[in-house]
């Protein structure tokens, strides 16, 4: 029994790890946006491309909600999701989260998990939007600025406010991560 045992032991211990490390960029807990409700990113997300977004309800952009749902139902069977963050940052985002999420939901129809407003430049910055300005070089100069996270975690690309979630080119880098 002694030998089985050290056996067993000895074999998990030298054995590939099959789940494999969560991904810096997944490493957060965030809150639901309206709600108590919090979501650990890496038991959520792991595995899966992601589009993170920063929006904010009163924006020019904000229209871009219908696109970024449109992509979400698309692909969300083949382990793609889309993250959104409202902020502040640019001025032009309720300070009512119950406003936000009524907008989301009742205006755009929107289903892709919203979280808790968060800072994304600037010295206030969450901790995620560093990690991925930081990764691009590119922190968002206004709302709707999105960054493309492989199923691995890596960091690939940033798009600015002005690429619409229809653009070729977004479209065809989310195919691309969905089919690596």
């Amino acid at each position: 029994m002694k030998k089985m045992i050290l056996a067993v032991t000895v074999a998990l211990l030298s054995a590939p790890t099959f789940a494999s490390e969560c991904p810096s960029v997944l490493k957060f807990v965030k809150r639901k946006l309206n709600s108590q409700e919090t979501v650990n990113l890496c038991s959520e997300y792991q595995g899966k491309t992601l589009l993170i977004v920063n929006t904010a309800s009163y924006c020019g952009f904000t229209p871009q909600f219908e696109g970024l749902e449109a992509m979400y139902e698309k692909y969300k069977d083949k382990n793609f999701a889309v993250l959104g963050f409202p902020s502040h940052d640019f001025n032009q985002e309720a300070k009512d989260e119950g406003k936000t999420a009524e907008l989301c939901e009742l205006t755009y129809g929107v289903k892709f998990p919203m979280f808790e407003p968060i800072a994304v430049k600037g010295d206030d910055a969450d901790p995620l939007y560093r990690m991925l300005s930081e990764a691009t070089g590119e922190e968002p100069s206004w709302n709707f600025n999105k960054y493309l996270v492989d199923k691995d975690g890596n960091i690939v690309k940033h798009y600015g406010s002005r690429v619409k979630p229809t653009d070729e080119t977004l479209v065809e880098d989310i195919e691309r991560s969905l089919a690596m």
